[in-house]
């Protein structure tokens, strides 16, 4: 058993399965095409669709290293020798070619002849009913039967996730204590083995009723984990200490000043956290993921951020990401290119992640400090799911952050209390885009084997005759529906675009004798396009020929749009940067959104230039001219990839020749004459680094022109002005709005001054202080404040606690206290903080002045006959 590098032991492993007859396959993207997972989790998972029988495969014999992301296991993540969020699963994959016997004989071979394991150090397991593997192991490859294991469906039966290929598996384990003999082996001991090598034999598929079907062909789908055998190989504790991680280690240890051999287990645990996840944070943003409060964009923003708090954990003060990332990059760019090629952009994002996260980690840690502290002082073994949320909302830190602060002090989270303050107070942004029902896709997944891919024709056919494949309501196969009902339908072939690339699906209509659907929409599964429908009139059955009839109003407008979003694309790398990059679309029949990446707001000149330049195009008539290409060949050619999608070997190449090329195979003008004319509606910012446009193009903007004539003239009406001299009107109401307000405010200020002179009669003695507790009636936060204060100075040595309720279901509250009382122990914001929590509300502030605010108006009272109570036994 010789030393081997990380980069080695992967070149080996797709070399000898590539003089075997495999195919060497590029990783996939971690943004996966299957909607049942938001990443790319497994080896296999790009081959799902062949798996399934979905889509031919190009070879019977592929062998792929992928890189893979999984956090269901986070937080063991630098506590136990093998666990990583990101890893890389060596595959071997064989579509209805070879089976079992083959696959064991070529993993023992790999194993023990070139990579040079020992093969007594060696222990094969099997699912416990698989007696074929187990006899191939025993008589084939001549293991001994007491280091071969049965075990049961939890470890040897494999599944891709809900709904997928899976069946019974066999893997390969190390032991690293081989002279404990062969008595009681429990491959459970991960500080005896560790599994190395996993053998899929993909006999069935599971859909999403939890359904077994046999797959028309056996299938191979093997994985192992680059890590791991690195670790075994380099003769290292764990896979950490590996020469694919441990160089980042190193970089983050030195940039704290310390060294990783002398640091205790907590340091350490740090270290590898962050080595880990700079791993996965570097391919996610490779992949142009970027980071959000939703999906995969949340997970990214999630991992950063534990970086960067284990990184203040082990000492690091300020900035440090970027440093690290760069031994990350180093490491990984001779497999992965792309993670040079996007440096910039991988630089950037962190830095923007970090530099936000540190802002509020710091006002965040302390709070929470002194959220445990107070929970410790009141016996308590939970933090409230109220506190927990104000850490989430105001200071960014993420629930399973808090989580795990809480942990480290013997401390829980009340997660039930954190989801309804959720619900309350934050409305949840929501994806872009909709998936199709899994039931939907179950049911497809039963009949992958049985029915071709759909046909489409919709590029130079706005209608076709078609056969009914499938039908479906609600998800579930039927063979009849009738008028009134909704359905999904697929085809034999079909003119309808599915929703892809940012475009939606077209309306239109199926028609035959006596019947017609309405098609609202129409969805890709895989190679089936599932077209959502209500049908009007008649009976419509499985085997039907109808006549599939795309709106062509529909479709013009959404070719339109979609073809200025590709001269919008190209007008932004001209005009504003060169390495703007597309991070969403949308283009419907009524206006298109553009999502890119830039760290600054677009200025109002570079969008005008943009405007007249996109305009420029469209008056030029550039001429599309559509190819099929090579992948390599269009890439060498210049063209543009979109956001999120997945290509074959072969791709549809879209040039407007001078102007604009990208790979796309959505529906497009033929001609941006076509597109008639194109206006900007906004530029915003919608995340972190991410910028969006929505703008309009073609006949949607005579729509969007007409709206806003009708507002114009409208006012124009109302303020009896010509529409040109709306604007110095407006101005002229604002200014006159705005003195108008200071004179209301200083009414109202003389006002609470007026009423809160009657309160020092109802002032209460406590020995040497003074207090006064009282209600004003519809008094503002800030008049309220002054009349504390006023209040204070003429009452000398005391307290104030004013309330109010200005408005309904809004309660005002104010504390004044004198520098003595201050020296009593009490503090104004403390205190008139958890007063307000009676009101269901919170605040704080100074210790001398502090100001809260509540919901609850009808708590009032008894919120300040809390504070009197209070303000008493303390002053006493």
């Amino acid at each position: 058993m010789q030393y081997l590098s990380g980069n080695e032991i992967r070149q080996t492993f797709l070399e000898f399965y590539s003089q075997r007859g495999h195919q060497i396959l590029a990783s996939a993207s971690l943004v996966p095409e299957d909607p049942t997972v938001l990443l790319t989790i497994a080896g296999m998972l790009p081959f799902k669709p062949i798996f399934l029988g979905q889509r031919s495969p190009e070879f019977k014999r592929a062998t792929s290293s992928q890189k893979c992301i999984r956090t269901n296991d986070i937080e063991n993540v630098g506590r136990t020798a093998r666990h990583h969020t990101f890893f890389e699963m060596l595959g071997n994959f064989s579509f209805g070619d070879y089976f079992k016997e083959q696959a064991i004989a070529w993993g023992w071979e790999l194993s023990t002849k070139v990579f040079g394991l020992p093969p007594e150090r060696l222990v094969a397991s099997v699912f416990e009913d698989d007696d074929e593997a187990y006899a191939i192991w025993r008589d084939k490859i001549g293991v001994p039967e007491a280091r071969i294991k049965r075990m049961g469906e939890d470890d040897n039966f494999w599944v891709s996730g809900p709904t997928g290929p899976c069946g019974p598996c066999s893997e390969i384990y190390y032991d690293f204590h081989p002279e404990r003999g062969d008595a009681n082996i429990d491959l459970e001991d991960d500080t005896r083995f560790i599994e190395f090598y996993n053998l899929v034999f993909m006999q069935y598929n599971r859909d999403a009723e939890g359904n077994l079907t046999p797959l028309a062909n056996k299938n191979i789908d093997t994985g192992m984990g680059l890590e791991r055998m690195a670790q075994i190989l380099q003769k290292v504790p764990n896979n950490y200490e590996t020469d694919l991680i441990f160089p980042i280690i190193k970089t983050a240890a030195e940039i704290a000043g310390i060294d990783y051999n002398n640091c205790d287990e907590k340091t350490k645990v740090s270290l590898k956290v962050i080595g880990d996840h700079i791993r996965s944070v570097m391919h996610m943003i490779a992949d142009e993921i970027r980071a959000s409060n939703t999906g995969r964009g949340y997970v990214l923003r999630r991992l950063i951020r534990r970086v960067v708090r284990h990184g203040r954990l082990i000492g690091i003060q300020g900035e440090f990401t970027t440093k690290v990332v760069e031994t990350a990059i180093a490491l990984s760019e001779s497999a992965y290119s792309n993670v040079r090629v996007r440096e910039a952009q991988i630089k950037a994002e962190l830095q923007r992640e970090e530099s936000q996260f540190l802002k509020t980690l710091e006002r965040g840690e302390k709070l929470l400090d002194e959220i445990i502290q107070t929970a410790k002082q009141q016996n308590k073994t939970q933090i409230s799911g109220e506190s927990a949320f104000t850490l989430y909302d105001t200071y960014g830190f993420p629930l399973e952050l808090t989580q795990e602060v809480a942990e480290e002090h013997n401390l829980t989270v009340d997660v039930d209390g954190f989801e309804v303050e959720m619900e309350k107070q934050r409305e949840r942004a929501k994806e872009a885009h909709e998936t199709i029902d899994l039931t939907v896709q179950g049911s497809l997944d039963k009949l992958a084997e049985h029915i071709h891919a759909t046909d489409f024709v919709g590029y130079a056919q706005p209608a076709a005759t078609s056969e009914i494949k499938v039908l479906l309501m609600a998800g579930k196969c039927v063979e009849e529906a009738e008028a009134g009902q909704d359905v999904q339908i697929v085809l034999d072939k079909t003119p309808f675009y599915a929703e892809s690339g940012g475009q939606i699906g077209d309306r239109g209509y199926l028609s035959g004798d006596a019947i017609l659907v309405r098609i609202e929409d129409v969805k890709k599964e895989s190679d089936f396009f599932v077209h959502f429908g209500r049908i009007e009139r008649g009976t419509l059955r499985v085997g039907d020929k109808v006549t599939a009839q795309i709106d062509r109003a529909c479709r013009r407008r959404a070719q339109a749009n979609h073809s200025a979003t590709h001269l919008l694309q190209a007008a932004l790398k001209k005009i504003v940067d060169d390495s703007i990059s597309q991070a969403g679309s949308l283009v419907d029949f009524t206006k298109l959104r553009f999502d890119f990446n830039c760290p600054r707001p677009v200025t109002p000149d570079e969008l005008q230039q943009i405007e007249e330049t996109i305009n420029t195009w469209i008056a030029e008539a550039h001429t599309a001219e559509i190819s099929i290409l090579p992948l390599a060949e269009a890439k060498a050619r210049g063209a543009v990839a979109m956001f999120g999608e997945k290509y074959g070997e072969e791709v549809r190449v879209l040039d407007f020749p001078g102007v604009s090329m990208e790979l796309c195979g959505g529906t497009h003008v033929s001609n941006t004459a076509e597109i008639g004319v194109f206006k900007l509606i906004s530029e915003a910012g919608v995340a972190s680094g991410v910028r969006r446009i929505e703008a309009v193009a073609g006949p949607a903007v005579l729509d969007y022109l007409n709206v806003r004539d009708k507002v114009v003239k409208d006012l124009s009406d109302r303020f009896k002005v010509k529409p040109e001299e709306l604007p110095d009107r407006i101005t002229t109401l604002q200014t006159e709005l705005k003195t108008t307000q200071k004179q209301l405010d200083a009414l109202k200020a003389q006002l609470a001054l007026a009423k809160s002179e009657s309160l020092l009669a109802q002032a209460e003695s406590v020995g040497e202080f003074k207090y006064v507790v009282a209600q004003m009636e519809a008094v503002d936060p800030e008049s309220l404040k002054t009349a504390a204060e006023r209040l204070l100075q003429k009452l000398g040595n005391g307290a104030i606690v004013l309330g109010s309720v200005p408005e309904a279901d809004k309660v005002s509250l104010v504390a004044a206290f004198s520098s003595e009382v201050n020296k009593k122990g009490l503090q104004a914001g403390k205190f008139i903080g958890a007063i307000a929590k009676i009101c269901g509300g919170g605040g704080g502030g100074r210790p001398n002045l502090a100001q809260a605010g509540g919901r609850d108006a009808s708590k009032l009272p008894e919120a300040l006959e809390t504070a009197q109570k209070e303000l008493r036994s303390a002053l006493s």
